[in-house]
């Protein structure tokens, strides 16, 4: 039965689809779909306004219209529903799968390292560079990655490469931003890397409350772009803090989509 009460109004042309909403409606009501935060029912949302101040643009309001009353034990089986979907998408498809099964790689030794060869390569060697960016050394060897998987979805809060871990978690276009990703970020970390705009966002809030709260994590770095969707990383990170009720030491990161460092600070 529709009646007239308190309810969240979405102003599509101010919505950018940064996501910061999603985490801080506990009802999980509002989704990122086709690219703007979207009210899932009617019945789903409490009227109560906690995602307001966490949108940058001012697209989202409470308003009072005729809708469907709200219905708490409908948003029970909703999350109980989408903490099943999410179980799923992120359970491995059979051990053999190489996207899911764990790994631990041995770090080089430095007698190793030296022996590799390095390739010097100018800007000018980098086609559409014009010189631009500054000359750059290649190295030939291993990989500074330390474990396999690297996707938020593909690890389990039980990966052994976890526990007394320094966490590095890092939006997918960072790594192709940095021009020296590894040596400047990755080195001596474990790395889960995610797009918090594409994908479900109520989900890693599962998965970092977890990993927090069971793995004694030394510390916490988040490497961020710029871009408004980015910054719902923090968000979730905070949001798992909370729910694991446990926090860690963390350093957060943003690089400009040129791969510049703009700021950094602890909290």
């Amino acid at each position: 039965m529709k009646i007239m009460r308190k309810i969240i109004k979405i102003d599509e042309e101010l919505c950018n689809g940064c996501g910061l909403c999603v985490p801080d409606c506990a009802e999980g009501s509002l989704q990122i779909i086709d690219g703007k935060a979207r009210l899932v029912a009617d019945k789903l949302c409490d009227g109560l306004g906690a995602c307001l101040g966490s949108c940058p643009t001012g697209a989202l309001e409470i308003i009072e219209r005729e809708a469907e009353d709200f219905n708490e034990e409908a948003v029970h089986e909703f999350l109980a529903n989408k903490k099943k979907e999410a179980e799923a998408r992120n359970r491995p498809q059979g051990s053999g799968c190489p996207s899911a099964r764990l790994q631990t790689f041995a770090p080089q030794t430095p007698c190793q390292n030296a022996n590799q060869p390095s390739l010097a390569v100018t800007a000018d060697a980098i086609p559409g560079s014009h010189g631009i960016r500054p000359s750059l050394a290649v190295t030939g060897g291993t990989s500074a990655l330390s474990h396999w998987p690297v996707q938020i979805r593909l690890v389990p809060p039980s990966a052994p490469f976890l526990q007394n871990a320094a966490l590095l978690v890092a939006a997918d276009c960072s790594a192709v931003s940095a021009p020296n990703f590894q040596a400047d970020f990755l080195v001596g970390k474990v790395v889960m890397m995610g797009c918090p705009k594409f994908d479900d966002a109520a989900g890693y809030v599962q998965r970092f409350a977890e990993i927090i709260a069971t793995c004694n994590l030394t510390s916490l770095t988040i490497l961020i772009m710029e871009v408004p969707c980015c910054f719902s990383m923090v968000g979730i990170i905070k949001q798992a803090m909370e729910q694991a009720g446990k926090t860690v030491p963390v350093e957060q990161i943003t690089l400009s989509t040129r791969g510049e460092v703009i700021s950094r600070h602890q909290w």
